[in-house]
């Protein structure tokens, strides 16, 4: 042989001879990922004054807005329930109410497995577990119902907008939803189809309207009575006797 063809054919070997060497394997092969995530999230945790004389009680998990972000809770107390019950507002539930970290939005993962572990260390009716946040918060509603559909007794986003699609797996679920008709177009428009989407398949349910406000439609939500006479009147027990008359 020549000396240049024995040149080429050990660059030929050179290059393709690790493809021949494996051409009886598959081209792609299993794996799996198999690690602990750590989360981290921290909270404000309410218990009613007198949370040892009963076996089980509803949990009302609040979602902040943008504004309060960090790791402050001292900022959490702004708005909402924890607000009212840093002035001393007695609540007949527990009341968690997680910070969201500096920069991002809500996880549904993570407050997942915060509920999760109030479920562990509370007296947690599994029944009566509600969801409530204002703007952001309120997108974290909306979405954290699509995470987890059957684990909730109802939610009330307050002026947060999210994906219509979310709402198809939980037209089962309560709904209350409030906007401000002075509000960002956008949002009023978004909370609407939220709720038209709701309706369209079967669900029932309501939204409020405020005339004269603007983003603000938390404030006179949560000072009103009746949203907590409809709130804790909502349980997962009801799904299953509504189910049962169909």
């Amino acid at each position: 042989m020549k000396p240049d063809l024995i040149l080429k054919s050990a660059l030929l070997m050179f290059v393709f001879g690790p493809l021949f060497a494996f051409a009886d394997e598959p081209p792609q092969q299993a794996a799996k990922l198999d690690v602990r995530v750590r989360l981290q999230l921290d909270y404000l945790i309410y218990l009613p004054k007198d949370y040892d004389q009963q076996k089980s009680w509803p949990l009302l998990v609040f979602l902040h807005g943008s504004g309060e972000r960090g790791n402050d809770l001292e900022k959490v107390k702004v708005h909402g329930p924890p607000k009212l019950i840093d002035q001393g507002k007695d609540f007949p539930c527990i009341v968690v109410s997680p910070q969201c970290p500096s920069g991002r939005g809500w996880e549904p993962i993570e407050l997942t497995a915060l509920i999760d572990e109030l479920e562990r260390k509370y007296n947690v009716d599994p029944d009566r577990i509600y969801l409530t946040g204002l703007s952001m918060g309120g997108l974290g509603v909306w979405e954290l119902a699509n995470y987890i559909p059957n684990r909730i007794a109802a939610i009330a986003p307050i002026c947060g907008i999210g994906e219509p699609f979310w709402t198809k797996k939980y037209t089962h679920v309560p709904v209350w939803a409030f906007v401000g008709a002075k509000d960002d177009a956008s949002t009023v428009a978004r909370t609407q189809g939220m709720v038209d989407e709701i309706t369209k398949n079967g669900g029932l349910p309501k939204l409020t309207i405020y005339p004269e406000a603007g983003h603000d439609a938390w404030t006179q939500t949560y000072n009103n009575p009746e949203f907590y006479e409809w709130l804790f009147a909502q349980s997962r027990a009801n799904f299953a006797k509504t189910d049962e008359k169909k």
